[in-house]
């Protein structure tokens, strides 16, 4: 199963040390032990906040597996690390989730039709969806179908101060939007 977890830099966990390719574990309980991912790259934001100083990889969950209620958190006994993500892949990787998963629980880190950026990064779901940010900033946005609720059009953006401007909002075509009512 594709997963997705946080680690501190050098991919420590909880003061375990991973290595890239298969890890292995005795036991998987989500609230005791085991190698912990989470199936929503957005809920690896509950357990590592601080995009600066985390480490975000999409995972390969496999063996002996549990799951909890809370979110998308799953434990392991195998836990093989495939790929370092970005900030940009890292968001491109919860967009496509939301493509895959359109009528699964939100994250609460999803702001609804309009958001600003806060901690580097704004996700953005809605009709029209609109975002705003400051310099660095990534804007991401899932435009939603009214009727059926599924995602129709994704957009990825980072605030350059060139194409992407600074504390103006933006649709999902990463047109300005002037007449935005969210000021």
């Amino acid at each position: 199963m594709i997963a997705y977890k946080g680690f501190e830099p050098g991919l420590v966990c909880r003061d375990y040390q991973f290595v890239m390719g298969k890890n292995v574990t005795e036991q998987a309980n989500c609230a005791a032990n085991g190698f912990h991912c989470a199936e929503n790259p957005l809920d690896c934001l509950s357990y590592y906040p601080d995009m600066a100083h985390s480490v975000y990889c999409v995972v390969e969950a496999g063996g002996d597996m549990d799951e909890d209620a809370r979110d998308s958190k799953i434990a392991c006994t195998e836990l093989t690390i495939v790929k370092q993500l970005s900030m940009e892949e890292f968001f491109l990787h919860a967009l496509a989730y939301m493509v895959d998963h359109p009528y699964r629980p939100w994250n609460g880190r999803v702001q609804k039709n309009h958001g600003s950026a806060y901690e580097g990064y704004v996700v953005v779901r809605g009709t029209n969806p609109l975002a705003k940010g400051k310099l660095g900033d990534i804007l991401a946005l899932a435009k939603e179908n009214a009727v059926t609720k599924r995602i129709s059009h994704i957009a990825l953006m980072v605030v350059d101060g060139i194409r992407i401007q600074p504390d103006t909002w933006y649709d999902i075509n990463s047109k300005e939007r002037k007449d935005c009512e969210h000021e």
